[in-house]
């Protein structure tokens, strides 16, 4: 907030500098012209008459008329600068994506899930008849093998996510590494009120299952505490079609009269752009926290507390079984539901990167060209030194390669080495040519002037990520309220518009 404000200050004292030297330039302006009308009051008749036979291509509607075109032409190359923009920020991509499919993408977190396997028993009676027309009742026994699908009455998950950057060429990805710990428990599980036909209950094959969207990226699981026992996971969740990836612990001898069930363990893995959690538990809690200064809450649910510092973050949910769409138990094959439609989680955001800011710049550039080409008018309204249509040119080209410069640096270094770098080389190229050009280093003083607020404007407007585009509006209303007051005292005059 403190350098939100900051920028603020800055861009404010930016444009009031700015308004101060157009107020200088008006008056100049007003002051050649009346100087202008007294000599020509004094002109010979017959002098006058010739002075006002001017080239269309020296008076100021045609100028600038032309310069205009030439400021629109530089869109050109915005417009190829953006294509580069959008060219390496593609490659960025790129490189996050090989980098997610090493280190780990996004994790989601499922379960963990208790399956108990049992036997149905299904008796069919079919009346046939035999050779001699004697009808005969035939019996047939089917015996199916289901699996009996139970969530934790109470689930606490904590998650502390510890970012880091992994660098692959010039570029760098967020990373983190979590560490998850999960307890709860089991109410005493009533397989029989699940179905009217079983025959058998497989308690000594019976396993819980934790999901986990990118098994690649674990680094450490520890075993399972299962009503204080110690339990080995394996991998796969063996119910593929309600947890495609994760892994599972057999739980032999799981005694059905026990009241509660209860369980803890840990796990370890990698991932990146962010985590999610789905609340399996009848009550389910999740307390979150991490370094990292920039979260962006997801999912179907947001935190009921959160905290956010320059050290990091913490976050926490509750959430109750009502809020999703599925029970804490079915019987897995006769009913299957979608367990991953309730999800609730944090990207980890990077607020503004590199090649948003560059596109950023680049939507202002049309603008800096504006107004550098408005300012070398209003030189030529008071002097008798103009500008080549060549020389707009080659100035406006230079301010498009501004952009090019500040990304191939900025790709090395950090933005503000980068963007200084960019603009004292751009300015000072600027200045240079036109004191050269004008044969007036005042005016090209004032071109450093005008250039120096311009690009201070435009890193104030990049750093407010939450008033960027109040600012810029703010901008664009200033340089038009400029104009319409440089503007005011226009007339028209022959084929020719002159300020009275």
């Amino acid at each position: 907030m403190i350098y939100a404000v900051l920028a603020l200050l800055i861009l404010l004292a930016v444009l009031a500098g700015i308004g101060f030297l157009i107020y200088l330039l008006v008056r100049k302006i007003q002051q050649s012209s009346t100087n202008t009308m007294t000599n020509t009051e004094n002109m010979d008749s017959d002098n006058s008459a010739g002075k006002q036979v001017k080239s269309m291509n020296d008076t100021l509607t045609i100028r600038a008329m032309i310069v205009g075109v030439i400021a629109l032409v530089m869109l050109i190359p915005l417009v190829m600068m953006q294509g580069v923009v959008d060219e390496r920020n593609g490659l960025y991509s790129n490189v996050l994506h090989d980098i997610a499919n090493t280190w780990g993408g996004q994790q989601l977190l499922q379960g963990p899930v208790l399956v108990v396997p049992f036997v149905e028993k299904h008796v069919s009676k079919e009346t046939i008849k035999d050779d001699n027309g004697v009808e005969k009742i035939k019996t047939k026994t089917k015996y199916l093998t289901k699996y009996a699908i139970h969530l934790p009455k109470d689930l606490s998950i904590e998650v502390n996510l510890a970012e880091q950057h992994r660098k692959r060429g010039i570029y760098k990805s967020l990373v983190y590494e979590a560490e998850l710990s999960l307890a709860g428990s089991f109410d005493k599980l009533d397989i029989h009120s699940m179905s009217d036909h079983i025959h058998r209950i497989d308690w000594d094959k019976a396993y819980i299952v934790l999901g986990l969207s990118d098994t690649r990226a674990i680094n450490e699981v520890s075993s399972l505490n299962w009503n204080g026992n110690e339990i080995g996971y394996s991998p796969g969740t063996k119910v593929t079609e309600i947890l495609s990836h994760g892994f599972h612990a057999s739980l032999e001898g799981l005694n059905a009269e026990t009241e509660q069930h209860v369980f803890n363990t840990k796990v370890s893995i990698n991932g990146s752009q962010g985590f999610r959690f789905a609340p399996f538990g009848e009550n389910t809690t999740v307390n979150m926290k991490s370094s990292w200064p920039h979260p962006s809450f997801q999912g179907m649910t947001l935190p009921n507390n959160y905290e956010v510092t320059a050290d990091g973050f913490t976050s926490s949910w509750t959430i109750p079984h009502l809020a999703r769409n599925y029970p804490q138990s079915w019987v897995y094959a006769d009913e299957n539901y979608h367990l991953g439609e309730f999800t609730a989680g944090v990207d980890l955001f990077e607020p503004v990167f590199l090649y948003s800011k560059v596109t950023r710049a680049v939507k202002y550039g049309i603008l800096f060209v504006g107004l550098t080409f408005l300012t070398f008018l209003i030189f030529e309204l008071t002097t008798q030194t103009r500008l080549h249509y060549v020389q707009y040119g080659l100035i406006g080209v230079a301010l498009t390669l501004f952009y090019l410069v500040l990304l191939s640096i900025a790709e090395h270094t950090a933005f503000l080495t980068a963007y200084i770098i960019a603009a004292i080389s751009n300015i000072g190229l600027i200045t240079i040519y036109t004191g050269a050009a004008l044969k007036n280093w005042t005016r090209a003083g004032v071109i450093f002037v005008l250039l120096s607020a311009l690009y201070t404007v435009l890193y104030s407007l990049l750093q407010l990520e939450d008033y960027a585009l109040l600012m810029g509006t703010m901008l664009l209303l200033f340089v038009l309220m400029v104009l319409m007051y440089v503007t005011r005292n226009l007339r028209v005059n022959s084929s020719d518009f002159t300020l009275s």
